[in-house]
């Protein structure tokens, strides 16, 4: 994975500190349980279209490619959100979601 936004970026290098504390307590949840890479990964999306979170959506939707996950998989985890987050949440993850997913890579 490449492409980190700017926002991103810059809070790295002006609060390494901070970003340091924040990566080893993402990599202290990911190892607290028996979730495999692929679950977490589709449990995160979910959480970021609950969220409405475009940035984690697309975030989240890059990382799963990468990461070997499949499109129709990805569209899945969203799709499954419609009836928790709702339609609008939803369809608005989906417009992201397919926007990475056919982005070039």
């Amino acid at each position: 994975m490449t492409y980190l936004p700017e926002i991103y970026e810059q809070f790295r290098s002006d609060y390494p500190q901070i970003a340091q504390a924040y990566d080893a307590l993402s990599g202290s949840l990911h190892d607290a349980g028996p979730l495999d890479a692929k679950t977490r990964r589709l449990i995160k999306l979910g959480i970021a279209v609950g969220a409405e979170a475009e940035g984690g959506v697309r975030s989240h939707v890059r990382k799963a490619l990468a990461e070997g996950i499949t499109p129709a998989e990805v569209e899945q985890a969203v799709l499954l959100s419609l009836t928790t987050a709702g339609f609008p949440a939803m369809v608005a993850a989906l417009k992201w979601a397919r926007e990475v997913i056919h982005s070039p890579r």
